[in-house]
């Protein structure tokens, strides 16, 4: 559960605006526009997303490809047109067609939520999207009950607008979008994975080892492993997309025998791949505890657990990894947003089991001896 505390005060204040209202939704309609001088020489795909707010690029585009858009000459498709002085234009928005997947009322944690947009502290076990073998019980479900019409439709459909995701046994903090226009802010930002300052994604990670620098990079393309297509791996060569993993060690703990055993990581993401974090870590030799995909070769590793770590990384049943960080600028209002996620409790159980017992100092061991003397 996160506390009021973990949020900055200033990003609770909504700043409402005319402009932040228009962006909230385009109505339905037929919308007739003229091109005047400022305009000339525009594609006509950028012409009508400067005077029909709230209508991305990429909607007006497949409005387009549609047969929505007339011109002096009938339908036109060419997103890429140039508009001319004194053309005219005549764009037809239909409604939104209903979400594909049900509306379900499933109890979801709320960080932060205004009109354009919703934060979300996930917890282990919910998938995001829905897809074979998980048509019902995901986020969108849960989103499509809990937001109902204000989803204003997302290139014309009422859905939430999932710019990014975690895997369903990772836990943290996720943003969705309830608009058109906040879905294409939103999506600009996390393809830019924070090079202009504006994202901030940070996540908590307990994996096996102790990594021998303090910090570093992993710079390895993935791609789908050859071996299992359910699975992702480092490629070689070219193959492969390119992802980079930064990582920095936050504390580091030793076994029973005093020898090093495991690790708590501090991750952030400079691309967002499929299982990213998990298989850079796996690759590097320090795979994510509890992560039977990518993990399983350390399996062997619990028994050097003590009884109560080994206990509470079976009763943690997931990988170890946690969205504990979202920051990112309002996509229509422009503010900027931080959230923090508290560690769930599953993690902080093996958090705890896995840090030495505190030894008592030797000034605490004599005054102990003394009252052990003065009772004979």
């Amino acid at each position: 559960m996160i506390s009021d505390d973990d949020i900055n005060d200033e990003d609770l204040d909504e700043i409402e605006t005319d402009e932040a209202e228009e962006a909230i939704a385009t109505p339905s309609g037929a919308y007739e526009l003229t091109v005047v001088e400022a305009d000339a020489g525009l594609r006509l795909d950028r012409f009508l997303a400067n005077h029909i707010p709230g209508l991305s690029r990429a909607r007006i585009q497949a409005l387009l490809r549609d047969g929505q858009v007339e011109g002096a000459s009938g339908v036109t498709h060419d997103a890429g047109a140039k508009v001319k002085l004194g053309q005219a234009y005549r764009i037809t928005v239909p409604p939104p067609e209903p979400a594909g997947p049900i509306g379900e009322p499933l109890p979801l944690t709320i960080v932060y939520e205004d009109k354009h947009l919703i934060v979300i502290d996930k917890p282990a076990g919910l998938v995001v999207h829905p897809a074979a073998g998980h048509a019902q019980g995901t986020l969108v479900n849960a989103l499509i009950a809990h937001c109902g019409d204000e989803l204003s439709g997302i290139s014309g459909v009422k859905r939430p607008g999932i710019v990014h995701r975690l895997d369903k046994d990772t836990s943290g903090l996720l943003v969705v979008a309830k608009t058109d226009a906040a879905h294409q802010g939103l999506a600009e930002q996390f393809a830019s994975h924070g090079a202009d300052g504006r994202l901030v994604r940070t996540y908590e990670a307990f994996v096996w080892g102790t990594l021998a620098k303090p910090s570093g990079s992993i710079d390895a393309n993935l791609g789908r492993s050859p071996s299992n297509r359910t699975r992702m791996a480092v490629v070689r060569g070219e193959h492969g997309r390119h992802a980079t993993t930064h990582f920095e060690v936050a504390e580091s703990f030793t076994g029973p025998d005093d020898k090093p055993l495991a690790a708590r990581l501090r991750l952030a993401l400079e691309t967002g791949r499929t299982h990213q974090i998990r298989v850079h870590l796996a690759h590097i030799g320090h795979p994510v505890m509890g992560d039977a995909t990518y993990g399983a070769g350390f399996k062997s590793s619990t028994r050097r657990l003590t009884e109560n770590a080994a206990k509470a990384l079976e009763n943690l049943g997931r990988q170890a990894l946690h969205a504990m960080e979202l920051g990112f600028e309002h996509p229509v209002t422009g503010r900027q947003l931080h959230f923090t996620s508290a560690r769930p409790a599953d993690m902080a159980a093996l958090y705890d089991a896995l840090k030495p017992a505190p030894v008592a100092s030797s000034h605490t061991g004599r005054k102990q001896a003394k009252r052990n003397v003065s009772k004979r």
